[in-house]
């Protein structure tokens, strides 16, 4: 392998469809042989991008993650790549963490594991700390920008992340990592595999704990996740059967903290949980924590048919069960199913402390298949996807403060159901019309069938009861994508593309929505035009992109008649950019990584709502030509990376620069720009001790002590002054990340 293709699939850094391709980011892998590639290289064509493919991607190496990998969530083991951004609750990247791909936030991204869709079925929100160190049980990553290659569940309305698990091994082995670091951040993994067993079958496994206090003040995550898999080839067939999950009790910490606690308290100030004893003081309750398991059961199928014909096929099964546990303060009876009640005193208490439980209870259950077909100038894929999400959504009080009457223990308050069938079919082909250039074709169509019943947790105080909720949804989508790619097999590769993509809305825009006005589903036309210049001493890359939505949903500050915010189809915005990245290896152990990404995202003809004491009587104020929130316009990620031997050094520097919490483009609601560097030193044994390999690692994670918040709320209101004109006033909540902190690692592999 040529150097400079090296150098990129390592870390993956140059994200314009780097020259590696996928397969070959796969064979990096320590654990590759020819069985592995037969049992895995099916898997690929499904819902991959390759080296000709006209889109832009990012290959993130098993080598790479395995560098990075001390417990952190996935969204900051890929902070690295072009245009992402990643963000954390507890502040310490343990727990509830998320991502966002050109500011677009993972409601709107697609993930899959193995081409299986990871997105809930309703929100389309990813929650990473379901899947606790599936880190280390990862091949690759292979993270695309803009609407991308067709694939199954949510459509990727600007960005996908496919994600592929380890393929068996040939070889026996077992392996352990650790890491402990501040704040108890702590993790444990061990990891087992058979070996080729009478020449067909294999058998891998992985437990694991993470734990950590957080950065926040009682963020703290306990986490458990496994996987364990078997495998089978014969000749062209090859066989998985995979099982992975976890189980999580978290602390919240998603209410944040304004300017004005920080100021007060401190910057790990967190109000969640916050109530009055009764004896006056200031308590938390210690119960304030979400509790969840899920489960994904994966059974793939790889089948060659002669020469030039495979197929593959996927069943799988995801269940998710749990429920948080809330302490809510002067909440008003009658929205909790409770009537209201007289005191001693002869007072009639309309409002009162409670604790309600929330619960989630879904099953997502489908199937996907490929049948490709690739021979002289032709790579031909028709693919197929069907799958169904039921989930049951209820609320139970557990308790209230000092209330007379009859209650029930854990009595339900709402109950509703939502059912959600899905499915697609896509064509989609690749031809070499010349030795240098080839075109690219997917058209995709995929239906949509969505139905909620019940009676959701909001109460309707036109009714004086809870409200009804009876939604049927159905969405037609055509989704074609055409592209053009160059490439002289040596230095220069180049493509340009146009894509469509399709979102229908989420559950909270009908359950939280205007029920006299149903959102449409959401339009993008994708246009991206990209180069790379490839060396064995430096490569070079630009990607320019335009983003043009149609019917966005947006955030106006519009309410509900239930008095929550609503998300409004807004006729047009946009986001448009210049993404770079470059390399460059002047020696053996020297190399240099960057990348840029500048943008302007924005909703066009913007007109914001405010209600006094924001709940009432709306007055509007037209914004204009407005950045759209959680958009920053330039981002900048930079790595040194130093390899002497068995040592490694690396210094990875991030830069954000400000973002708006609102579309409001209000300063008060605004993210500061920051910039927050990383130390990370590793050392590699080599076979000691009777092992295979023995490595070291400490990382200082913000190591100038950058005080930065990297998430957090907005919201506005407004009162009568003096005169009785209307005052506005606004309010944001600010999730504030961990200072110079120090982590250690342990890999032992046997």
């Amino acid at each position: 392998m040529d150097k400079h293709i090296t150098l990129l699939a390592a870390c993956g850094a140059l994200a314009v469809a780097p020259t590696v391709s996928a397969s070959a980011a796969e064979a990096s892998g320590s654990e590759m042989s020819n069985d592995t590639i037969a049992l895995s290289g099916i898997e690929v064509a499904a819902n991959r991008a390759a080296a000709n493919t006209p889109v832009a991607f990012t290959v993130v190496s098993r080598a790479e993650i395995e560098r990075v990998n001390d417990g952190r969530d996935i969204p900051f083991l890929l902070s690295m790549t072009p245009s992402l951004t990643s963000t954390s609750d507890a502040g310490a990247g343990v727990g509830y963490s998320g991502l966002r791909i050109r500011g677009i936030d993972a409601s709107r991204i697609n993930v899959t594991a193995n081409g299986v869709p990871i997105n809930d079925g309703e929100s389309h929100n990813v929650y990473w700390v379901n899947m606790p160190d599936l880190a280390s049980s990862l091949r690759d990553i292979q993270i695309q920008r803009g609407a991308g290659t067709s694939t199954n569940g949510a459509g990727a309305f600007g960005a996908s992340v496919n994600m592929l698990t380890s393929a068996p091994s040939t070889d026996a082995y077992a392996e352990f990592s650790g890491s402990y670091g501040m704040y108890n951040t702590n993790m444990q993994s061990l990891r087992v595999g058979s070996g080729l067993l009478g020449g067909h079958w294999t058998v891998d496994a992985r437990i694991s704990h993470l734990g950590s206090d957080g950065y926040i003040d009682r963020a703290s995550s306990s986490l458990w996740s496994y996987l364990g898999q078997v495998g089978y080839v014969n000749g062209g067939t090859s066989l998985r059967l995979l099982a992975f999950g976890g189980k999580e009790d978290t602390y919240m910490a998603w209410d944040y903290a304004s300017k004005e606690e920080m100021e007060e308290y401190g910057r790990r100030y967190n109000p969640c949980g916050k109530y009055t004893a009764s004896d006056g003081s200031t308590a938390f309750y210690p119960d304030q924590k979400d509790h969840f398991v899920q489960h994904h059961f994966q059974l793939h199928l790889g089948q060659t048919l002669g020469e030039y014909w495979r197929l593959s096929a996927t069943a799988f099964y995801t269940k998710g069960d749990g429920h948080y546990d809330q302490y809510k303060t002067k909440r008003t009876l009658v929205e909790y199913g409770l009537d209201n009640y007289i005191d001693a005193d002869g007072n009639e208490i309309k409002k009162s402390d409670l604790i309600r439980l929330k619960f989630n209870d879904n099953g997502f259950v489908g199937g996907n298949a490929t049948l490709n077909y690739r021979r002289g100038r032709v790579d031909a894929t028709l693919g197929t996807g069907i799958s169904n999400f039921h989930g049951k959504h209820f609320g139970r009080i557990k308790w209230v403060r000092n209330y007379v009457g009859d209650i029930d223990p854990l009595q339900i308050y709402y109950n509703n159901t939502g059912n959600k069938f899905d499915a697609n079919v896509y064509a989609r082909a690749d031809v070499a019309i010349s030795r240098p250039f080839s075109a690219f074709a997917d058209l995709q169509y995929r239906h949509i069938n969505y139905r909620i019943d019940g009676v959701s947790d909001n109460y309707d105080w036109n009714t004086e009861s809870m409200a009804e909720l009876a939604v049927h949804q159905v969405y037609d989508f055509f989704n074609p994508k055409i592209g053009v790619n160059y490439t002289d097999g040596r230095h220069h590769r180049a493509f340009a593309s146009w894509s469509v993509a399709h979102k229908e809305p989420v559950r909270d825009n009908f359950t939280d929505g205007d029920r006299n006005h149903t959102p449409r589903a959401e339009r993008l036309f994708d246009y991206e035009l990209g180069y790379t210049y490839s060396h064995n001493l430096f490569n070079v890359g630009v990607n320019l992109y335009y983003m043009d939505y149609k019917d966005q949903l947006v955030v106006t500050g519009q309410l509900s008649d239930t008095g929550n915010p609503l998300s409004v189809n807004v006729p047009k915005s946009y986001r448009m950019g210049i993404e770079l990245q470059g390399a460059l290896k002047p020696c053996k152990w020297f190399d240099w990584q960057i990348n840029a990404t500048l943008s302007r995202n924005r909703i066009k003809d913007f007109t914001e709502y405010i209600y006094e004491d924001e709940w009432t009587n709306p007055i509007s104020r037209y914004v204009g030509d407005t950045p759209i929130a959680f958009s920053p316009d330039f981002l900048l990620n930079n790595s040194f990376n130093f390899h002497w031997r068995g040592l490694e050094a690396s210094l990875e520097s991030h830069y954000v620069s400000k973002q708006y919490m609102s579309n409001a483009h209000s300063e008060e609601q605004m993210l500061d720009a920051y910039f927050v560097s990383n130390l990370r030193l590793g050392y590699d044994f080599g076979a000691v001790l009777g092992t295979r390999g023995v490595r070291l690692g400490l990382t200082v994670y913000n190591i100038f002590n950058e005080k930065y918040c990297n998430n957090g709320y907005a919201g506005a209101g407004y009162y009568r002054g003096d005169n009785g004109e209307p005052v506005v006033y606004r309010y944001a909540g600010y999730a504030a990340q961990a200072t110079c902190n120090v982590q250690g690692s342990i890999n032992i592999r046997f």
